[in-house]
C-alpha cells in the first residue's frame, strides 16, 4: 500500500522557512507554508517606490557557500537561478572629521587603504586583528555554526587542541574592550565595533569573540541582481516546483495537538493538519503563548530574553548628490559610547551611525532616481512612536547633509519603518530584528535549537541557533530539515502503519525521494 507523504506545516516564509520548505519538499514531504504577509521573504522584504521595489531588510550577502550548498543539495546550481555580483568594495566608511576608508575584497588593497588613511602602525594592527578573526572563524565554524546543537564540551575540546584560541577569544573582554586593545586609533575600533550590530548587539556588552564576524565579510560580499528579495522569491519558486504550497496573508493563531501529538496549525483561514510543524518566527511568540498555551513549553523564556536591537529603516527612491557612495556606505556617529548608551536605555540615539545601501549602485545613469535603504540602530519598542518618527527622519537626513550628501526629493517620515512597525510585522518580537541579544560570553549557547521540548515542533530562523543574519538563518533551516527527516525516519521504522510519515528516510542533504511506498 502506498503511504501518504508526511505533512509538514511551516509557519513563516522568511529565509529560514523558505530554505526548509525547499529541502523538505525535495525530500518528499507534503509541505505547506503559512505566512502573515503577502509575499515570501519575512524580514527580506521590499517596499514600493517610483524606481521599483526597494529592499527594506537585509542587504549584505556573505558566506556564499551556504547558499551554493542549499541549491546543490536539491539538485540545482545557484548561478542558474540568481545573478550574484561580487563587490570589489566591501564597504565605504566616512567619519565626520573627513576621514574615509574603503575595505576591499582584496585584502592587500584593504591593508594599503588602512595605511594610507591611518598610518603604518594602524596597518600592522589591522593585519593582526584580521589574522585573529580568521583563526576564530575557522576554529568555531564547525563546532558552533555548522552543528545542529552546539555543545560546550565540544567547544572546550576545540580550544584545548588550539590553546592560542584562548587569548584570541579574549573571554573576559567585551568586543569594545578587545578593539581598544587592538587599535590605537579609535576610529578603527569604532569601525569593527559596528559588527556587533550585525547580530543585534552593542560592542560594549557583546563578547570579544564576535570579532570573527569580520572574517565572514572579508571572505566576500555579493549583491543580488534585482535585489535581495529575489533570493527569497527564487527559493519559494523552487519549493513550489517540488510540491510545496504557500498560503500568504494567513495568520497562524494556534499550534494544535491531539492525544499529545502535533496535529496541525489553526489559522484565520481554517485548520491545516500536520504531522510536524516548523516555526519560522521569533521564538518569543511561542514562549509568550501567542501560538496557544499548549506551545508555551516549547521554548524557555531565557532562550528569548533579553532582546536584541531593533532599527529605524528608511527605504526610498531619490537622486543623490554631493558625495561618492559605494554599494554599502557607513557614516559614523561622533561618539559611539553615547549611541549605545542611549540604546541601552531604550532611547533613540541622537548621534548615531548610519548605514546606507545604494541598491542601484553602478547600474543607473546620472540624474536618474536610485533606490536606497538607510538603517539606524534602535532599541526594541519605543514608548512614543508617533513622536519619534518625524524626529528620526529629520535627524537622519540632517546628518547626511552634514557629511555633504543630499537626496532629491528628501524622503519623508512615510518612508520610515520604526521598531513598533517591526513588532507589528513580526508578532511578539518587540521589534527586535535578531531574536535574543548576543550579550554575554555564553549567549550563543542560549539560543533555542531546531528541536523544541514538544515532539514534532521545530524551530528555524534568526531567533534560533546558529543566530541572526541571512546565512545563519539558512543554516538553521538545514538543521531543522535534518532533524525532521531523522525523526520521520524514526517514526517510520517504529510504526509500521500508514498514519504518520510513510517510509520516508534520508537526511536533509540526501537525494530527492518523491516516491513513498
Amino acid at each position: 500500500m502506498v503511504k501518504q507523504a508526511p505533512k509538514t506545516v511551516i509557519i513563516g516564509a522568511g529565509i529560514g522557512g523558505l530554505a526548509a520548505a525547499l529541502r523538505l519538499s525535495h525530500q518528499g514531504c507534503d509541505v505547506t507554508v503559512l505566512d502573515l504577509h503577502s509575499a515570501p521573504g519575512g524580514k527580506m522584504r521590499t517596499v514600493a517606490s517610483d524606481a521599483g521595489p526597494v529592499d527594506a531588510g537585509p542587504t549584505v550577502l556573505t558566506m556564499r557557500p551556504v547558499f551554493e550548498a542549499l541549491f546543490a543539495d536539491v539538485g540545482e546550481t545557484l548561478c542558474d537561478h540568481l545573478t550574484l555580483h561580487p563587490l570589489t568594495t566591501l564597504a565605504r566608511h566616512y567619519w565626520d572629521d573627513g576621514a574615509m576608508l574603503d575595505l576591499k575584497a582584496d585584502p592587500i588593497q584593504s591593508l594599503a587603504n588602512v595605511i594610507a588613511t591611518f598610518g603604518t602602525k594602524a596597518g600592522h594592527e589591522f593585519e593582526a586583528f584580521s589574522a585573529r578573526a580568521k583563526r576564530l572563524f575557522e576554529a568555531f565554524d564547525a563546532p558552533m555554526m555548522r552543528t545542529a546543537e552546539p555543545d560546550q564540551m565540544a567547544v572546550t575540546k576545540t580550544v584545548l587542541r588550539q590553546p592560542r584560541l584562548i587569548p584570541d577569544m579574549a573571554p573576559h573582554k567585551t568586543l569594545a574592550g578587545l578593539l581598544r586593545q587592538s587599535f590605537s586609533d579609535p576610529r578603527l575600533a569604532q569601525l569593527f565595533g559596528r559588527y556587533a550590530t550585525y547580530v543585534g548587539g552593542s560592542p560594549y556588552a557583546s563578547p570579544a569573540i564576535l570579532s570573527l564576524i569580520w572574517q565572514a565579510e572579508a571572505q566576500g560580499v555579493w549583491s543580488v541582481a534585482g535585489g535581495m528579495h529575489r533570493l527569497a522569491q527564487t527559493i519559494a519558486k523552487l519549493a513550489e516546483t517540488r510540491g510545496a504550497t504557500f498560503h500568504y496573508k494567513t495568520a497562524a493563531t494556534r499550534i494544535t495537538r491531539q492525544n499529545g501529538q502535533i496535529s496541525g496549525v489553526q489559522t484565520d483561514a481554517g485548520h491545516f493538519p500536520a504531522d510536524m510543524v516548523l516555526f519560522n518566527g521569533d521564538p518569543r511568540a511561542l514562549a509568550t503563548g501567542l501560538l496557544g498555551e499548549g506551545a508555551k513549553t516549547a521554548v524557555r523564556r531565557q532562550h528569548t530574553e533579553p532582546r536584541s536591537l531593533s532599527a529605524f529603516v528608511h527605504a526610498f527612491a531619490a537622486e543623490p548628490t554631493g558625495l561618492n557612495l559605494a554599494h554599502h556606505t557607513v557614516f559614523f556617529g561622533h561618539d559611539p559610547k553615547a549611541e549605545f548608551a542611549s540604546l541601552a536605555k531604550g532611547e533613540m540615539p541622537k548621534d548615531a551611525t548610519l548605514y546606507l545601501c545604494a541598491q542601484d549602485h553602478g547600474h543607473t545613469d546620472a540624474g536618474a532616481l536610485q533606490r536606497f535603504e538607510v538603517i539606524m540602530n534602535g532599541p526594541p519598542v519605543l514608548r512614543d512612536p508617533e513622536k519619534e518618527k518625524p524626529l528620526c527622519q529629520t535627524q537622519v537626513f540632517n546628518r547626511f547633509r552634514d557629511f555633504g550628501l543630499q537626496f532629491s526629493p528628501t524622503p519623508g517620515p512615510q518612508t520610515l519603518t520604526t521598531p513598533q512597525g517591526f513588532d507589528q510585522m513580526f508578532p511578539a518580537s518587540l521589534g527586535s530584528l535578531y531574536g535574543r541579544s548576543p550579550h554575554g560570553l555564553m549567549a550563543a549557547f542560549k539560543r533555542p535549537t531546531a528541536r523544541t521540548k514538544i515532539p514534532g515542533l521545530y524551530l528555524c530562523g534568526g531567533g534560533a541557533h546558529p543566530g541572526a543574519g541571512v546565512p545563519m538563518a539558512t543554516l538553521s533551516a538545514a538543521h531543522a530539515a535534518a532533524a525532521i527527516m531523522t525523526d520521520l525516519a524514526s517514526i517510520s521504522t517504529s510504526r509500521q502503519t500508514a498514519t504518520h510519515g510513510g517510509t520516508l528516510t534520508g537526511s536533509a542533504t540526501a537525494g530527492r525521494k518523491r516516491s513513498l511506498s
